[in-house]
């Protein structure tokens, strides 16, 4: 049986939601734990099945972990590792996985890492994580899906990167750790999770300088110079963006709770110029309204701090139906505009000319039966749902599992319509019924 969505849209979102630990930063921590000999404790952990899989990937190391889903909790005890090997069946699942790469090169000086998987947004090459451990010392070779990287130690060097990869830089930092000397990255990514990331190393006993910036430098530390520590997740700004979103999308009004709005000033700024409401209330809470159309904008989606590119899908549904032309360059991924069939579907008026959208705003969406093709892109077709006239079905719920924690619920929790529903529940007869009398809502 697969899950599917079913919601009902016009009804405006109202009331609170709070985020969630960001999953971007989340699964970079779980990988930097098993540096440390000890039980190192993360809390502000979402319940995501991309976290299920990095417990599994750190499990078969040999870690010993614990996951507790009340306290949003997990430890993970990385005294003895009994394996070198991250295998296929689970790094195949998720992208972020690979990002173990960096962590066992630097705690054992060889790894054996499948080659990554994850939504199919594009290419994601692995070049520059690879061009950055060979130049700490390691020697890499490819062969039947597997990376198999080694070195007799690895030593601190200069690393430019052709492009601000966030992975690549992540793995690189987890991997000049331990390095004799110094490690510079130049043109590196400045993500909150990057500096996430460089603050639980540091308290973990690394020298991490300069996250945040271009330039990061990572002077190596000893074994045993790193401890086990306790450690709280920085909350998710892509579920944030999607809470305002959806609050906007709606015409509602709604408090956001746990946000860091300095992670969100680009996509803020553009939500403003549509003619949204955003009001900062506390220093991490977030009065969101919106009373009247939007107005369409511009943008590009660059690395951060520019337009986040997980925000894309969300930010053409708000043009949908926005007041004139808006037009949205993805320079990033190039297939990233996976939404776009699904939405005309719905009655948006989507023009695509390779990695540029225009997008012509109309009245209102109308509800139809569409299928998530990726995590972001998933969340959006939900927000389109709740903001259209009649009922919207989704499916292939799996994609938006892996970056939403109780998505269903949160909405809910605001006064959307959604329920979810297994096959067995949208058999033909079961769902014309349901629209029926709106037994599902």
């Amino acid at each position: 049986m697969t899950d599917k969505y079913y919601v009902k849209g016009g009804t405006p979102l109202k009331g609170e939601v709070e985020i969630g630990g960001a999953k971007n930063s989340v699964l970079k921590l779980m990988a930097a734990a098993i540096l440390a000999k000890g039980a190192t404790k993360i809390y502000n952990v979402p319940d995501l099945t991309d976290v299920e899989i990095m417990l599994s990937v750190i499990s078969g190391l040999g870690a010993k972990t614990e996951y507790d889903k009340n306290e949003k909790s997990i430890v993970i005890d990385a005294t003895d590792l009994t394996s070198i090997t991250a295998r296929y069946e689970q790094v195949s699942k998720m992208r972020a996985s690979f990002i173990i790469l960096g962590a066992l090169m630097s705690r054992c000086k060889e790894a054996i890492v499948a080659l990554p998987g994850g939504c199919a947004i594009g290419e994601r090459r692995v070049d520059f994580h690879i061009k950055g451990l060979e130049a700490l010392g390691a020697k890499i070779k490819i062969e039947n899906g597997y990376v198999h990287a080694k070195a007799s130690k690895l030593v601190g060097a200069d690393v430019y990167l052709d492009i601000p990869s966030v992975g690549a830089t992540e793995n690189i930092m987890l991997a000049a750790i331990l390095a004799n000397g110094s490690t510079r990255i130049q043109n590196a990514a400045q993500e909150p999770e990057i500096v996430d990331l460089a603050n639980f190393l540091n308290t973990l006993g690394a020298d991490v300088i300069g996250a945040g910036t271009s330039e990061i430098i990572i002077n190596g530390v000893k074994p045993e110079d790193l401890h086990p520590i306790e450690y709280t997740t920085i909350p998710d700004r892509i579920e944030a963006g999607t809470f305002m979103s959806a609050i906007i999308a709606t015409r509602g009004k709604g408090i956001i709770k746990n946000v860091f709005p300095a992670h969100l000033t680009f996509f803020t700024d553009k939500l403003l110029k549509m003619g949204a409401n955003i009001k900062l209330v506390e220093p991490t809470v977030l009065e969101v309204s919106c009373k009247n159309r939007l107005n369409s904008i511009n943008f590009v989606t660059q690395p951060y701090p520019g337009f986040p590119t997980d925000l894309q899908s969300m930010a053409m549904v708000l043009l949908s139906t926005a007041n004139g032309v808006g037009i949205i360059t993805e320079s990033l991924y190039e297939n990233r505009f996976m939404q776009v069939p699904e939405l005309r579907r719905m009655g948006a008026d989507i023009h695509q000319d390779r990695n540029h959208a225009i997008i012509k705003g109309v009245k209102k969406l109308t509800g139809a039966g569409v299928s998530a093709s990726d995590l972001r892109a998933g969340a959006a077709l939900v927000v389109a749902g709740l903001m259209a006239d009649g009922t919207s079905v989704i499916d292939n719920l799996h994609h938006i599992d892996r970056g939403y924690e109780n998505f269903e619920t949160k909405l809910r929790l605001l006064g959307g319509k959604i329920e979810r529903k297994n096959d067995e529940d949208f058999s033909p007869d079961k769902l014309t019924e349901g629209i029926r009398n709106e037994s599902y809502i």
